[in-house]
Order: C-alpha cells, then structure tokens, then sequence
C-alpha cells in the first residue's frame, strides 16, 4: 500500500495515570488488542455524511468497506481508538438502505468500537420520533456489547461512549440531529455522572462555514452551545457534517476555556466522498492534535492506474482539512480534572547503600543535611555579603520532595552550598561508576548575563590533578555547567588518564523543571535529560572523577578555585549514587515532565 506524507511522532511516557482500561470486546478482540491504550499518541476517526454510497438502487458500499478495512488494518500503526459517524448515514432512511449500511458497518463490529447519530437523511423531527429503520439498526442493542457503550437516552437516539486511550477515559457523546430538551437533559445528565472526563461532542448539524473555512453555529447549534456545551466545561471539542464547505472555528465557553468547533463534510466530493474520513492524532505528550482528511479507497490503488479525480481526492491538504491545533491538555482539562499530583516520598525511599550523597530542601537552608547519613552536609558560601538562598516550593512532579532552592546568582554575585573541608564526598573517586541526579529549572524570561553558570562540580584545579589535556589547568576536574546558548555541558577529567571526555546536550527549554541524570558504569559517561539520553555523549574511556580533596559545590563552578557567579533558577532534590543506574531508577521514577 502507498504510504501518504504523514509526520510520526516518538512515543514517551504517559502524562496522565491509566484508569481502568476499557477496551472492545468482541469477536476478532486480538484486533482490539492492537490498540495501545496506554501510548499518549492515539487517534480518533471521524466519519462524515456516507449517504451517497446508500442511495437507493445507486448505492456503492465498496468506498466504505475500504474505509473500514483500512482502519482495521492500520488500527495498530494508527493507535486508532474510536470511530464516530456524523449522520446522513443513507440517502432517504428507508429500510433497504438503512439495512445495507448496517451490513456494511458489521466489518467493523467487536473490532473497533464507534458511534453512529441520524442526520435529517436517515430520519424526520426531532429524537422523540419513535420507532424507524434507522433505529432498529443502529440503536442501542447495536452497541450494548461494545465495552466502550456508556448508554443510550430512553428515545434510543442519542448515545454516549467512554473510550480509554492516551492513559485516561474520554467522552464521546453521539446526539440526534435534532436533539430534543428532553435529550439535552439525558446528555447533561452524562456529563455530570462523568464530572472529570473530557468531552467530545458529535451531531450532524451545529456549524456551517463561509468559503475560506470560517465556521459559525446554526440555528440549532446555537441552541445546543446555549443549553448544552457552553456551561459544560468537558467539552472541549465538537464535530458535525451536513454542511459544506468544512470549516472551524473556535468559541469560549462560560469557564472562558477553548471549545473546538469542526465541520467534516465531503459529499459534494467525488464519489460522494468515496468515505473520506479524518483522523485527529492526539498527542497529550507535545500537547497537540494533528488532523488529516484522506480517502483509503484511493489511497488502496495502484497509482499508475488512478484516474484524475481519484488522484486529486485521496488526501485533502486544505487548512480546514489537514491542520495542527495545540492543546495544553493538562491546563484545559485542569477545571474539571486536576492532575493527581505523587505525594512527597520520604528519604528513605530514595536512599539506599549506595547512595553517596543525598539533599532536598525543606526549611533551613544555611545548613542542608545529607539525607544518605554519610556526612556531606551542605553549607552556604556568598560571594558578596547580600546574596542568600530561598527556600521554594516549586518543584518537579516527579520530585521526592515538593521544594527547590532558589539561587538568585549573577555576574559577580550569588551564593552557593558545598560541602565542609572534611567531608567524604570531596575525595571520593566513584571507581566503581556513579550516578549524579538532580533537578533544575530556569526561570522565565531568561533575563541577565548567566553565560557559562554552574550547576554542580568539585572543586580543584584539574592541572593539581595532573591532568593538562583540557581548555584549561585552572578549571575544576568535574562540573555540570550550562553554556551561552543554555546546553548542558558535562566536563570530566578522569582519574586514571589525562583526557576529559565532554557532553553537550540541547537547548533547555525556560520555565519548566528538568531532570538531569549523568550515568557513569566505570567505562563512559552518559548524560540524560527528563528520562531520554542525550545525542552528544562521547565513546572515550571515562573510569572515575579525579577529585583532589576540595570541597564539592552545588549552584557553581569554580575557576582557579574562584566563582564569579553562582547558578540563576531553581535546583531541587541532587542525588548521588556510587553506582549506574537505570533510568527507570532516576529519582522521577518515570514521572519525566
């Protein structure tokens, strides 16, 4: 099958606890079994007005039955979760159309769970219409075995689904085309039995658009934003056809949060559409939704052979037909869904016989106890008589503890915390390898001269060591420093050989708390940053720190046994370990955001 031109992203650590997984059962469930509940990619399939292809004794499943084999068997590459129609199922609503879409929509029954709603082809009125063909095929005993099914409104026209994907539960609602109060209370009812779960909203008729895509509500969707959407905060996301051309649009609800308004409608198309579908790839990692509109009928066929039209309608590319919206899905969802936020975890948890060193910061900070019981408290040097440290409460999620200290250090000023003359960690040489952790965030905006800012290092001249082969003999023998253009630099000179082996990292983002993990297991050092190696860690031997007995310093790095400046930002839990770790052994414990 030709592939079209889609970005992939990385997978990464799931943003949000997994509830209780739900996923289809059913027949063919080692197809279900191919979505990846957990992965914070997924996507959702968005199905638009299919009438063309069930129009009396003109209809053509065949593009639809494409559709649906595509998505079965891309469901794994895709992390597809859900599919949801958006009405005008068939032309006229009678019983052999209705009857040959329901054939064509058991392709996907127990394999992939979705929805279905009326539109005004498939039925007449409003959801208090009573018993029709549409009904009797794609009414609740439908879906009553699909564990996605959350239940449908008494009328059997309006149905809501609970998905898991992403790590967490989501709400698709599927609502008549004209909805009635009475379902309009059945679907506010949902969302309060489901108070934290995002929303989805899919009809057939709520916006229209102008030729360049702008989308604004219709009279009905006025109706269903007045007494349904706006004061419901999970809603963050509506969906309809019936109108062409598509469009989007986007209002603020009475929280004064984004709702995302699309129109998806392909039935002035060729073919009818051809079942076009989209797919919305959420990312909850980078905090996006990457949408595409694209036709696997065509998509499917030898390229040589497409005619002309076939050619121009598999993918759509348009701004209203492939677009990216971004979504801080934390923040959005925050009113409704805090975040469950770890506990702090006491030392013990993090301290075992190999830990060297171990520091957090919690009240006083003149003198910051080694939590690991081997003595290398911390103390408070000041470059000038006015500089001090402050205690904070910002801290990464993953943190043991839920404080920081705040270094406030600048050219020629700021204070630091080193260990006394005596302590052991000044001579330790960490032989047998070592891990060196610990926490940091730059403040935003970045503002002042920092160039070159140290984050910790031990102090000494690597030329008293014996070492020449580096920039210069006055600089320390280890330190992690932070350049110009904000990378990291881990700067090493070993204890046996005069080599100094350096990493660089990437830029570091301001404003948000990193983890900072260099691994060494007695032949090479390996720099990690928030749980993901670094692309600049070189292959020469790296066999202990070449350390000469002086004082071991956090928030600086000295140059011929002097600091001109001290760190600028916040610093929080810094472990050390006389061993490599793991990452999944990092002080996070797999909390890397």
């Amino acid at each position: 099958m030709e592939r079209r031109n889609l970005l992939r992203a990385a997978v990464a650590v799931p943003a949000v606890p997994l509830a209780a997984a739900v996923l289809d059962t059913g027949p063919a469930a080692a197809s279900s079994a191919k979505f990846d509940a957990h992965d914070p990619r997924f996507a959702l399939a968005v199905l638009p007005d299919t009438q063309y292809l069930f129009d009396a004794d003109s209809a053509d499943p065949a593009p639809l039955r494409a559709t649906f084999t595509y998505l079965l068997e891309q469901r794994s590459e895709e992390n597809v979760a859900f599919l949801t129609h958006l009405g005008d199922v068939t032309e006229h609503g009678t019983e052999q159309e209705i009857a040959l879409a329901g054939t064509t929509f058991t392709a996907i029954d127990g394999r992939l769970p979705y929805s279905v709603l009326a539109g005004n082809h498939d039925v007449s009125s409003d959801d208090q219409r009573g018993e029709t063909p549409y009904r009797k095929v794609f009414g609740p005993d439908r879906f009553r075995r699909s564990a996605t099914f959350l239940g449908a409104s008494a009328d059997g026209y309006n149905s809501a689904h609970k998905i898991v994907a992403g790590g967490r539960q989501w709400l698709v609602l599927a609502l008549d085309w004209r909805i009635s109060d009475a379902g309009i209370a059945w679907a506010s009812g949902v969302l309060k039995q489901n108070p934290t779960l995002p929303a989805i909203v899919t009809t057939h008729d709520l916006a229209y658009a102008d030729d360049n895509g702008q989308a604004y509500l219709s009279g009905n969707g006025q109706r269903m934003w007045d007494k349904l959407i706006k004061d419901n905060d999970q809603v963050f996301l509506t969906l309809n056809g019936h109108y062409w051309p598509p469009g989007r649009t986007v209002l603020k609800n009475a929280a004064g949060h984004d709702v995302h308004v699309h129109i998806t409608n392909y039935q002035d198309r060729y073919y009818g559409g051809a079942g076009m579908i989209r797919l919305y790839h959420f990312d909850l990692v980078r905090g996006r939704i990457d949408v595409e509109t694209f036709a696997p009928w065509f998509l499917n066929r030898d390229a040589a052979k497409r005619t002309p039209l076939e050619a121009e309608t598999i993918e759509l590319t348009g701004d209203v037909d492939r677009f990216s919206l971004e979504i801080d899905f934390e923040s959005r969802f925050a009113g409704f869904a805090p975040p469950a936020l770890p506990a702090p975890r006491p030392a013990a948890q993090v301290v075992d016989r190999h830990t060297a060193a171990y520091w957090r910061f919690e009240g006083d900070v003149e003198k910051v106890k080694d939590l690991s019981g081997h003595g290398n408290d911390l103390m408070v040097r000041r470059l000038t008589a006015n500089d001090r440290l402050t205690v904070s409460t910002e801290h990464h999620v993953g943190a043991p503890a839920h404080s920081s200290v705040r270094f406030d250090g600048g050219s020629g000023r700021g204070a630091l915390l080193q260990t006394a003359a005596n302590a052991p960690l000044n001579s330790q040489k960490f032989l047998g390898g070592y891990t060196f952790e610990t926490f940091l965030k730059l403040p935003e905006p970045f503002e002042g001269n920092h160039n070159w800012m140290g984050i910790f290092s031990w102090e000494g001249r690597s030329g008293d060591a014996g070492k020449h082969s580096g920039w210069s003999d006055l600089e320390p023998t280890c330190s992690l420093n932070l350049s110009p253009e904000r990378f990291l630099q881990y700067v090493l000179y070993t204890e046996d050989g005069d080599h100094n082996p350096t990493s660089w990292s990437h830029a570091l983002p301001v404003g948000v708390w990193h983890h900072v993990a260099v691994v060494n297991d007695g032949k090479r050092s390996i720099v990690w940053v928030n749980g993901s190696k670094i692309a600049r860690n070189p292959t020469q031997p790296s066999h202990g720190v070449a350390t000469l007995g002086r004082p071991f310093t956090l928030g600086g790095t000295s140059f011929d046994l002097q600091y001109d400046q001290s760190f600028y930002g916040w610093i929080g839990d810094t472990r050390i370990t006389a061993r490599a770790l793991r990452p999944e052994q990092f002080l996070p414990a797999g909390r890397f955001r």
